[in-house]
């Protein structure tokens, strides 16, 4: 049930989906959440992969060298040590914590290996695709570390604001095309947040930790919840209203401006027609993706 006093309606969950055990890179072990057959309903955001795993036979191989052309990735450490090298000269180190947030445009061949024998390693990588006209741009690269993460603080709850905004609190990267939102929300114990979101944005929300309660429908950990879209004579202020209901949970929250655009993609390769895809791949066998 809506609650007056909220100002805007809490979208509800239009659905769960529990993703696909799967293996990437030199065999590290994740779950696919964002799959390929989810990018138009959840455009702008092609891919979510969650992996967390404290044996290191799960993830020792990391990800050797490999190419990227079309979009943006953000990686989210939570937990462990991973160093990136690129082919554009950019190199840094992923801590618990941190944030790299990578652009690859017209193209870069990039690594991401294990800087630890031992131990967990967990966090997140997010795909954010490119508009037609910045498919072909520079390569660009941020490191964020955990003490420059934004931050912000309420009655028992904690939000680390990667993108966007929370409780007044803004994020370091802004993106014009897509206006991406990407919040790790931590709650306690019966503890809610309130989260306006424009009414246009396509918006899911990940629960890594815990239960917690979406205008209410009960979501338990290891569930990504597509929220419903307000319908198109809908003009009431639109938002999420989340609330930790069985003890303290952990939440990634994640809403775009979708480009409506065409999708082509070919593995590493995200562009609009299967021409592009076609020179991606002559352009990368070349050695000229970059």
């Amino acid at each position: 049930m809506d609650n007056p006093a909220l100002p805007f309606t809490p979208r509800r969950v239009e659905r769960l989906i529990a993703g696909q055990a799967t293996s990437d890179g030199d065999g590290v072990r994740l779950t696919r959440v964002l799959t390929q057959n989810l990018q138009r309903r959840l455009d702008p955001f092609l891919m979510l992969d969650a992996f967390g795993s404290d044996s290191a036979s799960d993830y020792i191989g990391g990800f050797p060298d490999h190419p990227h052309r079309g979009f943006e990735t953000i990686t989210y450490m939570l937990e462990g040590r991973m160093r990136h090298r690129d082919s554009a000269g950019n190199e840094g180190l992923l801590v618990s914590g941190s944030v790299q947030w990578m652009t690859a445009g017209r193209g870069v061949v990039h690594s991401e290996m294990p800087e630890q024998q031992e131990g967990r390693m967990a966090g997140f990588q997010l795909w954010l695709n490119l508009p037609a006209r910045d498919k072909l741009c520079a390569p660009w690269y941020r490191d964020i570390s955990p003490a420059e993460l934004p931050e912000a603080q309420g009655p028992g709850l904690r939000v680390k604001v990667i993108a966007g905004q929370a409780l007044g609190v803004r994020g370091l990267i802004d993106r014009a095309a897509t206006q991406p939102t990407v919040l790790d929300i931590h709650l306690d114990a019966g503890a809610s947040l309130e989260q306006p979101l424009p009414a246009s944005h396509n918006v899911l929300v990940y629960v890594y930790q815990g239960h917690v309660d979406i205008a209410g429908t009960p979501v338990p950990a290891q569930r990504m919840a597509i929220l419903a879209n307000p319908s198109a004579d809908d003009t009431s202020p639109s938002g999420v209203r989340l609330q930790a209901t069985q003890g303290a949970a952990r939440v990634l929250l994640v809403a775009g401006q979708p480009l409506n655009e065409p999708i082509a993609q070919y593995g590493p390769f995200v562009m609009n027609r299967q021409e592009e895809l076609y020179q991606a791949l002559d352009d990368f066998r070349r050695g000229v993706l970059a």
